[in-house]
């Protein structure tokens, strides 16, 4: 164990966690900033409770841990903090990443490196939000680009720079139907 590090007193996590980037239609950013490392800013992350849990439903559950934002199925969205699972997006990207040495004790001796998977959930801007306060001390709304500076993890950034290709922002929208129409009326 390294000085200074709690005892291990639950199992040890499995190295296998989830990433959620939980955004707007606008691709604002729901950013949370952690509780055990203060300025230290993220979106939803987590890891497996067991092995054989689907990636789906440990973001499901590390969702409504974090932000209180229930992920259901249509037709049972019956509060302000919950979301049909049709805006729930499994990105079909993992990121292998070294453990970062000042949570290595959560883990089994010699494990050094977390798989991590990426989701995004698309979300009204006044969605409900509720922290779990041992895990964040505070959210923030941010736009896309601001949350990707203000993250403390490579991988939290480089998939929050990836919204823009992946759900458009608006503005690239209207940009390809003025460039449609230009090169439309060309043609002519």
């Amino acid at each position: 164990m390294q000085k200074n590090q709690p005892a291990q007193t639950k199992p040890y996590k499995i190295p296998q966690s989830v990433l959620v980037v939980i955004h707007t239609p606008e691709l604002d950013v729901l950013m949370l900033e952690r509780a055990d490392r203060p300025g230290f800013w993220q979106s939803v992350t987590g890891s497996k409770d067991a092995i054989e849990e689907p990636w789906a439903e440990t973001a499901i559950r590390e969702v409504a841990e974090e932000t209180g934002i229930a992920i259901v199925a249509d037709g049972k969205i019956d509060k302000s903090a919950a979301v049909s699972i049709e805006h729930l997006h499994d990105w079909q990207l993992s990121n292998v990443y070294e453990i970062y040495p000042v949570w290595g004790y959560r883990y089994a001796p010699g494990v050094t490196r977390n798989t991590e998977h990426v989701f995004g959930l698309r979300v009204p801007r006044d969605i409900a939000v509720t922290l779990s306060p041992r895990e964040h001390l505070r959210y923030e709304w941010l736009p896309w680009r601001e949350a990707a500076d203000r993250c403390f993890s490579a991988s939290n950034a480089e998939a929050i720079l990836q919204l823009p290709e992946r759900y458009g922002d608006g503005r690239a929208d209207f940009l390809h139907v003025c460039v449609s129409h230009r090169t439309d009326a060309l043609k002519e």
